[in-house]
């Protein structure tokens, strides 16, 4: 095996992975920065570790090895079934430390109202093929759509086996990220998008702000009580598996439950 801070994502090896934007046509003499975006939208992204800060070697090495059971049991259907999307798992480095980048969805979907979540969605066809880079380009793509975030600030460097999501039929690509150079991000589309926000990495691995989401269906799962929101189902899923398996866990109380209701 490669050194670890060169080696890339078995599913990208070797593929440039190119993020463009959806543009209306403009006259040229009336936007003259339009040919330095367009060569920056051209411009290869690739999965990579190089230059990685030091904390996140536990992520980038678990990325490498984990196994899509030991992640969720709930897993792609064989037949090939389901909605494929992407979402983006952003660490960057706050005023506290490192942190993640999360939103919380408008009220007034129709897919998982209210809910904390990854920014993500499904794959459009022009990005590409689902089984390598289509994935990458989806992430970056809605996560600038929801938030605002500029991708070229983005460095992706590992990618979670597919993971699927029984109520909304979403099979999803966790695609995992360093905000090497932040950008502003906050509410694009009021109508997606209720808030923006980071969490400290250290708030999610306080053993005061952990917890067991209890649905009346009878699935429970970890929770998280950070920044007013309560992060649960899918997200928590996928953070509680990353905390765990970067060896950042600490002890805390599985017994503590919080109810959800059926709206949930």
């Amino acid at each position: 095996m490669a050194d670890d801070r060169r080696c890339e994502t078995r599913a990208t090896r070797g593929v440039p992975v190119t993020h463009t934007h959806t543009r209306t046509d403009v006259d040229a003499d009336a936007d003259a920065g339009a040919d330095t975006r367009a060569a920056l939208d051209r411009a290869a992204v690739d999965v990579t570790t190089a230059g990685l800060p030091a904390w996140l070697d536990p992520v980038a090495q678990a990325a490498r090895s984990v196994r899509p059971q030991q992640l969720s049991r709930f897993l792609p259907p064989e037949s090939g079934a389901g909605r494929q999307s992407a979402v983006l798992i952003l660490f960057g480095e706050g005023a506290r430390g490192p942190e993640l980048l999360l939103m919380e969805r408008a009220g007034t979907l129709r897919s998982h109202p209210g809910q904390p979540s990854f920014p993500g969605g499904s794959l459009d066809p022009d990005d590409g093929d689902q089984a390598t880079t289509g994935p990458l380009r989806a992430a970056l793509r809605e996560a600038e759509e929801e938030t605002g975030l500029d991708p070229r600030g983005v460095q992706l460097f590992g990618v979670l086996p597919r993971l699927y999501i029984p109520v909304s039929s979403f099979v999803v690509t966790p695609v995992l990220g360093w905000w090497r150079a932040p950008s502003p991000v906050g509410v694009v589309d009021p109508a997606e998008t209720a808030r923006v926000f980071t969490v400290p990495v250290a708030d999610l691995t306080d053993p005061a702000n952990r917890a067991t989401a209890v649905h009346p269906s009878g699935h429970s799962g970890p929770a998280f009580l950070v920044e007013s929101a309560l992060v649960w189902g899918f997200t928590a899923g996928v953070i509680d598996r990353i905390v765990h398996y970067a060896g950042w866990e600490r002890p805390w109380d599985r017994d503590r439950q919080v109810p959800l209701d059926w709206r949930a």
